[in-house]
């Protein structure tokens, strides 16, 4: 039986995004990825905007996906953060700790979309608004709605696909819990989303 090759869409440039794009293109797919940032990196990129509710209740509030902090490290030695035929080691900066930091994850994720030319398949600061299949009960048409941010070069679309991976992030979105008082503490309250560095908290309590 002859091989079947597909246009496959791949939602998300982080860590998952990269790899699942590396191994479609790899088994002859054609492959387009979408990513709503302008850089990939997905979880590891940094961003020093912090939303502006800090706790992350108003929905009408100015969004910031990011939520990594600058001193954040991997909680797994680098000898197990890389990947089968591209270990981490080989796009390390000369660190000498066990436990990776942020900017090196994001050099080595930029190392493996280049040696494996992912970057020409991302459509940068292109989010995807919506998938469903185009026609009921077919597994292999899938409509992709998107949306670009640019100000006057905005614009929108829908393309089809055969086969779509989502790779996006599932913890961008705060949850706040609910306990009694919470609501009436005067004290500053935040969400972990938008923690990035300790100085603005040197000498508090």
């Amino acid at each position: 039986m002859p091989k079947l090759y597909v246009k496959a869409a791949v939602i998300g440039a982080g860590m998952s995004g990269l790899v699942a794009s590396r191994e479609l293109r790899c088994e002859g797919h054609q492959v387009v990825v979408f990513e709503s940032s302008n850089d990939i990196g997905g979880t590891w990129l940094y961003d020093p905007r912090v939303e502006s509710e800090p706790l992350g209740l108003d929905p009408g509030r100015d969004v910031v996906h990011a939520r990594t902090y600058r001193s954040l490290r991997v909680n797994v030695p680098r000898q197990l953060a890389g990947f089968l035929d591209y270990p981490f080691l080989e796009k390390g900066c000369g660190d000498p700790r066990s436990f990776p930091g942020l900017e090196e994850v994001l050099q080595f994720l930029r190392g493996f979309a280049e040696d494996f030319r992912l970057i020409e398949l991302i459509r940068f600061r292109h989010k995807v608004v919506r998938v469903e299949q185009t026609v009921e009960g077919r597994r292999d048409q899938w409509a992709v709605e998107w949306q670009t941010r640019g100000g006057e070069e905005a614009a929108a679309g829908v393309d089809v696909f055969e086969a779509v991976v989502v790779c996006n992030d599932n913890h961008n979105q705060p949850k706040i819990a609910e306990f009694p008082g919470r609501s009436t503490w005067p004290g500053e309250q935040f969400h972990s989303h938008n923690y990035r560095a300790p100085k603005p908290y040197k000498d508090k309590v």
